[in-house]
């Protein structure tokens, strides 16, 4: 459930000391992860924001975040804000028809998870982000698991209609600032989770299952600070899998992992990918 800010961390994580967190240093591994866990064979992944910047997409909680920049952004991104003022409807269908996600491409991060898969070594690809990037380099669609849906669709809030989300920015193109459902008038949004909207229970549960049974859980540009998304790496780590974290700022997870990578993802995540490659062979 996406009352996700609210959410408590898992247990494991009330003794952390945060402050030690910042100052670990996470250019050193606590371990040889990739022979620790003998000829991988089942790796799980969670990306973030950070794995699409390179793409030209913004992150949320970064230094230079949407959010960081903005944090009237955020408090704008709830649900019950979306319906009730048509000010905030009006000015998201803007920013959505002025995304940038709209020209991104997949970049050598994204590639590289298509060769994990191509290597047969990806158990599933979890993932926050709405860009469907993903896809677009190659990943299989029923590998990925959209934690947060996908920008590409819009839904009513009322009648469920689904319709791509080409056709309903033309309309915003065309003069309609906040277009109703053609269906039944009903208010529209991207088919994505707002703060304040549940997750699919079949898509949280698809995510737990692909933690819970790998021997290798890789979190990519996330800042796992929210939740239930951030709490998967506590299912995998309870499972007995290992954990790696890619990101450019510490997480509340680093104490746990066996390795922390601070560098470019897109640097970084091709050359772990070729590591693990090279390691189960």
């Amino acid at each position: 459930m996406r009352s996700s800010e609210q959410e408590d961390r898992p247990a494991d994580l009330d003794a952390v000391d945060h402050e030690d967190v910042g100052r670990k240093s996470h250019t050193e591994s606590k371990c040889d992860t990739v022979s620790h866990v003998n000829e991988p064979t089942s790796v799980s992944v969670l990306t973030g924001a950070g794995i699409s910047t390179d793409s030209g997409i913004p992150d949320f909680r970064g230094p230079q975040g949407v959010w960081t920049k903005n944090p009237q952004a955020e408090a704008n991104a709830t649900i019950d804000r979306y319906l009730a003022d048509p000010d905030v409807r009006r000015a998201s269908w803007q920013a959505r028809l002025e995304s940038p996600a709209w020209k991104a491409q997949p970049n050598p991060a994204h590639h590289a998870l298509v060769e994990l898969e191509q290597a047969g070594l990806l158990r599933a690809l979890i993932t926050q982000n709405i860009d469907e990037l993903h896809q677009r380099a190659g990943s299989s669609p029923g590998k990925v698991i959209e934690l947060h849906g996908t920008m590409r669709r819009a839904e009513c809030l009322t009648c469920d209609l689904i319709t791509p989300m080409e056709e309903v920015l033309a309309r915003v193109a065309a003069g309609e600032q906040d277009p109703p459902c053609p269906r039944c008038g009903g208010i529209q949004k991207s088919n994505t989770i707002s703060f304040g909207q549940h997750l699919k229970p079949e898509v949280i549960d698809a995510a737990l299952d692909a933690a819970r049974s790998c021997d290798l859980f890789v979190a990519i540009g996330t800042s796992l600070t929210v939740h239930p998304a951030a709490g998967l790496c506590g299912e995998a780590l309870d499972a007995g899998a290992r954990l790696v974290i890619v990101n450019a700022q510490p997480t509340p997870y680093d104490p746990f992992a066996d390795r922390v990578i601070n560098e470019p993802i897109g640097q970084a995540l091709p050359a772990l990918v070729k590591e693990l490659i090279d390691a189960a062979r």
